[in-house]
């Protein structure tokens, strides 16, 4: 069963089926219970009614035993002979004794020896009903050939000579069987339809619940197949999670259309940029080749570092994009500086090192990563420098701080994150010829974020331009 809507329907259905079995076995256990204490009263009143007499001492065959159809009695004696009996009393189980046949027996009064006891007491001798709690028994009685369940109730009475005699008297089940069997019979109609009718409205319910989602997916398809990723998926007016899910979706629709634009951007800048030094190059050695002693060696090395830096840069950032994560070394952030700024031997301008404190400032990273971006940082300050560039290292408890700084013309507020994008040159003639093609601050900022880490341009009061690297530092 594939669809949704069949599972939630058959679901929910037969969760209100067994809700609905339970409630009905309930009110059905319920309903005997109520009408079997009924019964029971029914059945103790009459046999309390016959004891009272028996108490009085009333003869047997002058008690008064009620509607003997409705309620049939039985009364024993101490030794569970039969001694009075309703007249249409046929046949009786449930009572202790199936026999419906009176034994022969004086009728109830005093006995002699108890007179000639009791000569000396000033009170006659009293019967009496027992008070406990009947016991109730469920049996049969036959009365004038019709056969029926009854429940039986059994009161103890003594009489005046202190002759014990237990009263069974019952009352009909006929009407608890009647109104049981007329409630289970509702339910069992009553069932399939309700069933079927829950199946149905949730069967409705889903289906028009679910309608924003195959709304969703068609247009997904739609854009799969024309691969338009300008276009999104519909958005309910309601704020369920499918609207959720239509936002979120378009939101990543819209991140993913950012990204194939920037892969797009970045592959026309790419050839863009290898077209430059790939046709000097050629075109110097086209020259070189007709005629040798036109030859611009050193331009053909230049134009050679150049494509083999824009190469390496182009090859780091494929690996950032495909999500290479950096390692864990620990790496001296103090002594990287010192080692990259020594190994500037052609700078123009001298680079001035300021490391805080006498202990190390270790982060955890890829060491020539971090390296990338220290050399990427003072490369542009070098480019766009006057007269000084200089680099602090501090730490704290939480996080390593490295700041390159240049007196150049500084960066314009409004350019400060705009720089961070790849192949952008705010001097773009000047930044071709110095060999730059927009990708130093792009690729440092991607390495400082994969490491954890924020890198941000201001400009610090004596003006020009402060690179700010920011790193968690080890504990």
């Amino acid at each position: 069963m594939r669809s949704v809507r069949a599972r939630a329907a058959l679901g929910a259905t037969l969760v209100v089926a067994v809700a609905l079995v339970a409630a009905g076995l309930a009110v059905l256990l319920v309903l005997r219970g109520n009408l079997t204490d009924r019964a029971d009263l029914e059945a103790e009143v009459a046999a309390r009614e016959v004891a009272g007499q028996l108490a009085l001492d009333v003869p047997y065959a002058d008690l008064d035993l009620g509607d003997e159809e409705t309620h049939p009695v039985q009364v024993t004696d101490e030794r569970g002979r039969v001694v009075v009996v309703s007249d249409d009393l046929e046949a009786i189980t449930g009572t202790g004794t199936a026999r419906v046949a009176p034994d022969p027996s004086p009728t109830v009064g005093h006995d002699d020896d108890d007179d000639d006891d009791d000569d000396d007491d000033d009170d006659p001798a009293r019967g009496e009903v027992s008070s406990d709690e009947p016991e109730f028994t469920t049996g049969t009685a036959t009365v004038d050939g019709d056969r029926a369940d009854y429940r039986f109730a059994a009161v103890e009475a003594t009489t005046s000579a202190g002759v014990t005699l237990t009263v069974h008297a019952g009352a009909p089940l006929a009407a608890e069987q009647e109104a049981v069997g007329s409630v289970r019979g509702a339910m069992l109609a009553g069932l399939p339809a309700l069933l079927l009718v829950v199946a149905v409205v949730t069967w409705l319910v889903t289906r028009r619940a679910l309608r924003p989602v195959e709304g969703i997916r068609g247009e997904l398809a739609a854009i799969t197949a024309s691969q338009d990723l300008a276009r999104r998926v519909p958005e309910p007016d309601s704020r369920d999670e499918i609207a959720r899910l239509a936002r979120t979706t378009n939101e990543t629709l819209g991140a993913l259309e950012a990204s194939v634009d920037r892969q797009r951007r970045f592959v026309a800048d790419a050839s863009h940029e290898l077209r430059s030094p790939i046709a000097s190059l050629r075109t110097q050695l086209e020259v070189a080749a007709a005629h040798p002693e036109l030859l611009d060696l050193p331009g053909a090395v230049a134009d050679t570092v150049r494509l083999q830096a824009l190469a390496a840069d182009l090859l780091l950032l494929a690996r950032l994009d495909a999500g290479e994560r950096p390692g864990q070394a620990v790496v001296d952030l103090g002594a990287l500086v010192r080692e990259e700024v020594s190994q500037r031997t052609g700078d123009r301008i001298p680079v001035a090192v300021s490391v805080a404190g006498s202990g190390s400032v270790e982060v955890s990273g890829s060491r020539g990563q971090l390296s990338r971006v220290i050399g990427n940082l003072l490369d542009n300050a070098e480019r766009h420098a006057e007269r000084q560039v200089a680099v602090t290292v501090t730490a704290d408890r939480e996080e390593v701080c490295v700041r390159v700084t240049d007196d150049g013309t500084g960066v314009p507020l409004e350019e400060r994150e705009r720089i961070f994008e790849r192949f952008v040159r705010l001097d773009d003639a000047r930044s071709r010829d110095d060999g730059g093609a927009g990708l130093g601050l792009a690729l440092a900022r991607d390495i400082a974020s994969r490491h954890g880490g924020t890198l941000t341009v201001d400009t610090p009061p004596q003006g020009g331009a402060a690179f700010t690297l920011r790193l968690p530092g080890r504990p």
